[in-house]
């Protein structure tokens, strides 16, 4: 008998041990590749715990790098079978990295997500070839941002939503003095400018074709601005391509380029007032071509279910409220945009104003496989324009022939 009543003990804890093991073996584990610098690590965290708060089974281990190293580790870790089951994504990157992840357009449906509740031209950009490989978290055009103590002492209207290259350059050259430029160039605008004018880098076959008549002259007025009319300071190299931020925010330039998501550093960094104005339009209808970013499934994952209900909570309402208080990002969920304008905007007058005028007027932001090499040969070739050395259309013929 006590023999029997030891086995019996025995095997009642091993079935309780199995138990337990069948419970551990439950909970799914998915990894999430992000990038970020080490003090976003507690923001990302958070939302990693929200999986879990809403599917218990579900664990979402961040793995998190810096942006630079991100995009350079990430083919390799395709290569060797080691890339995470939630990947990251830029979607002015898509065209290269979309083979690495899973087509979502079934997931979507059959899960319930409603399309109309992000920002549009997101939803196009994570797509490629007309299917959708990431939901987005954030969204953005670039604008023009504006010290408005210079334009108030230069006796200056502030920027119309409407205004046109003219307006742009007349307040540039009024800005201009006292060792002050009015505007500081650097390499995007290159890009965001000419189309914001009208004009196209692609043909119909959506191969570049950068000698075209129509971006040749609005590339021209960019590169005009600086090389002929001394408003800008010459960005020297690709790793002085981003410098007009700074200068900016030293007051050593009046007007800049860039995107919502520098809106809380810029503020941070300056010790004046700033406007945010929409990019100067051309001849015709305002136009803004708009970048985001968001997450998609390994195409080689093995948890893909869990994975897409992992993203469904990344993306979602709450997900988006906590990056949008943070001033983080932009949310691309319409809805949740408000918390993002009461915080990182809250002290730039207009800018609600300004990103509901230029979301409205969105044109697609045409890529291809060949982009990021683009976007690199223009941050080298760019400054050669600038000084005046060469005429615009030669170094744009010298970015093409680069482009097999």
């Amino acid at each position: 008998m006590k023999r029997s009543s030891i086995f019996a003990a025995a095997l009642a804890a091993s079935s309780l041990l199995g138990i337990g093991a069948q419970a551990q073996d439950s909970t799914v584990t998915i990894t999430w590749q992000m990038w970020g610098a080490p003090n976003d690590t507690q923001l990302w965290q958070q939302l990693a715990d929200l999986v879990t708060r809403q599917y218990p089974d579900i664990k979402v281990e961040l793995q998190l790098s810096g942006w630079t190293d991100y995009w350079t580790r990430l083919p390799v870790l395709a290569a060797s079978g080691q890339v995470a089951d939630i990947i990251s994504m830029q979607s002015m990157r898509m065209p290269n990295f979309y083979s690495l992840l899973e087509p979502l357009d079934d997931y979507v449906k059959d899960g319930g997500v409603e399309v109309a509740d992000f920002e549009t031209s997101i939803m196009a950009g994570l797509s490629y070839d007309g299917r959708l490989y990431a939901l987005p978290y954030d969204v953005g055009p670039w604008m023009v941002f504006y010290n408005r103590d210079k334009f108030a002492a230069a006796g200056l209207k502030e920027p119309a939503k409407d205004w046109t290259f003219d307006d742009f350059k007349a307040a540039a050259k009024a800005l201009t003095k006292d060792g002050t430029y009015g505007y500081g160039t650097q390499a995007f605008d290159f890009i965001a400018g000419p189309i914001a004018l009208g004009a196209e880098y692609f043909n119909a076959d959506n191969q570049f074709d950068l000698t075209n008549p129509g971006f040749v002259e609005a590339f021209g007025k960019y590169v005009d601005l600086t090389a002929k009319d001394k408003l800008s300071p010459v960005f020297a190299s690709a790793a002085d391509a981003s410098a007009a931020s700074g200068r900016f925010a030293s007051g050593n330039v009046a007007m800049y380029i860039d995107g919502p998501w520098t809106l809380l550093t810029a503020q941070a960094n300056a010790d004046f007032e700033i406007g945010t104005a929409p990019l100067p339009r051309g001849n015709d209808r305002s136009r803004f071509i708009t970048a985001g970013s968001g997450w998609g499934i390994s195409a080689t994952s093995q948890h893909k279910d869990a994975a897409f209900k992992a993203l469904q909570v990344l993306t979602g309402p709450k997900a988006a409220e906590i990056l949008g208080s943070a001033g983080r990002a932009l949310p691309a969920r319409l809805a949740e945009q408000t918390y993002w304008y009461d915080v990182a905007a809250k002290s730039v007058s207009g800018t609600r104003d300004t990103l509901q005028y230029m979301f409205a007027h969105t044109t697609p932001f045409r890529i291809n496989e060949k982009w990021n090499q683009f976007e690199n040969l223009v941050m080298q070739y760019v400054p050669v324009a600038l000084t005046g050395d060469t005429e615009p259309k030669a170094v744009l013929a010298d970015i093409q022939n680069q482009l097999p």
